[in-house]
C-alpha cells in the first residue's frame, strides 16, 4: 500500500473520528424536556426555560408610572383565565438587575393560573422601600383591573426569586402597613395583600446578614448597601423595615419557601429566620431545603418542586 491510499484512510478515518464527535457534543446540548412542566431545560442550565403556552400572553401593560417612567407587566393568560387565581411574579437580581422577562413560572398558566410578572424600580433610580411600593401598587392595579383579564382578584399569590423572594416575604408579611403601602399607580381603594407567598431564596433578615455576610450588606457597593442607601449595620431600622422576619405577625400570609443548602449567596439562615417567626405566631409554613442546590437553577423550577409548588397552591383557593 503506497502512502498516499494510507494518508487517505487516515483522512477519513479522521474525517469520522471528527463527526461522531460532534454529533455526540449536538445530542448533549440539546434541550431536555421537564415530565412535568414540559419546559425545555437547556443543557447550559442557563435562562429562562421555553415552554409552550396553552393561553393567551398580554405583554408590556402599563399599571404605573412614577417620574414619568413606566412601570410594566407581562401576563400569561390559561385557557380558561374565568375565576382563575393570580401568581404575581417578582424577578431576581439583587435589586440592580433584571427583568419581568426572567419569569420561572409562567409554565403555571397550563395549570389554570393566571401569571403576571412585573417590573419595579431598581436602585440605581429608586432606593428603598420603592421596590415594595412598586410591587403593591402592581398588586392594586391587577385587582382593579381583575374584570377585564378574568382572574380572581381575591385570590392573589405572590411569588419570586432572590431579589424577588425578599421582595414577595415582604409582600405577604406587610399587608396592614401603612408606611410601607405606597401610591404607586393608585387604585387606593384596593387591596394589596396576598393570600399566599413563595419564596425562592430570599433575604429575609438584613441584621443577621450584616453579621454572617457583612460583605453584602455593609459594605459600600454592596447590594443591600445600595439598596438601603447604606450600611445595614448602621441603618438598623430601616435594615429591619426591609426584612420580613421584623414584620410578622398572626394574620400573615401561608408561605412556602425553597431553599438550596448549598446556596452561598443568601445563606439559608436567612430562610431559617423567617421560618422560626412563622412558627412563633403558629403560621402555616413549609420549606422545601434542597440538599444539592445552590442559589438558583431549573431544579427549583421543575419536576418535584414544581409539583410542591402546585400542590401548595392547590390548598390556597378553592376556586380555580
Amino acid at each position: 500500500m503506497n502512502s498516499t491510499k494510507i494518508l487517505n484512510i487516515l483522512n477519513n478515518l479522521m474525517k469520522g473520528i471528527v463527526l461522531s464527535l460532534l454529533l455526540s457534543l449536538s445530542a448533549m446540548a440539546e434541550s431536555s424536556v421537564d415530565e412535568f412542566t414540559k419546559q425545555e431545560i437547556p443543557a447550559s442550565g442557563k435562562g429562562v426555560p421555553k415552554v409552550v403556552l396553552s393561553g393567551s400572553q398580554v405583554k408590556n401593560i402599563q399599571y404605573a408610572e412614577v417620574d414619568d417612567k413606566p412601570l410594566l407587566l407581562d401576563l400569561y393568560l390559561p385557557e380558561k383565565p374565568e375565576g382563575s387565581p393570580l401568581v404575581i411574579w417578582v424577578h431576581g437580581g439583587g435589586w440592580k438587575g433584571g427583568s419581568k422577562q426572567n419569569c420561572f413560572v409562567k409554565w403555571l398558566s397550563n395549570f389554570g393560573y393566571t401569571v403576571a410578572s412585573i417590573n419595579y424600580r431598581l436602585v440605581d433610580v429608586a432606593k428603598w422601600p420603592a421596590q415594595l411600593h412598586d410591587c403593591k401598587g402592581a398588586i392594586r392595579w391587577l385587582r382593579a383591573n381583575a374584570q377585564t383579564y378574568g382572574y380572581n382578584p381575591d385570590c392573589v399569590i405572590a411569588a419570586g426569586a432572590s431579589a424577588g423572594g425578599h421582595l414577595v416575604a415582604l409582600l405577604g408579611t406587610t399587608g396592614n402597613s401603612e408606611e410601607l403601602e405606597g401610591n404607586v399607580g393608585g387604585n387606593s381603594e384596593q387591596s394589596s395583600r396576598v393570600q399566599a407567598v413563595v419564596d425562592y431564596y430570599g433575604a429575609t433578615d438584613f441584621p443577621l446578614r450584616s453579621k454572617t455576610q457583612s460583605w453584602k450588606v455593609n459594605k459600600p457597593g454592596s447590594v443591600v448597601y445600595n439598596l438601603l442607601g447604606g450600611p445595614a449595620n448602621r441603618l438598623v431600622e430601616k435594615a429591619k423595615q426591609a426584612s420580613a422576619k421584623f414584620h410578622v405577625t398572626s394574620d400573615d400570609a401561608p408561605l412556602l419557601v425553597f431553599h438550596g443548602v448549598k446556596d452561598t449567596t443568601v445563606l439559608m439562615n436567612q430562610t431559617d429566620a423567617l421560618e422560626e417567626a412563622y412558627k412563633k405566631h403558629n403560621l402555616p409554613v413549609t420549606v422545601y431545603r434542597l440538599k444539592d442546590a445552590g442559589h438558583g437553577g431549573f431544579v427549583f423550577y421543575s419536576a418535584e418542586n414544581a409539583a410542591h409548588l402546585c400542590e401548595f397552591l392547590d390548598t390556597v383557593c378553592s376556586a380555580k
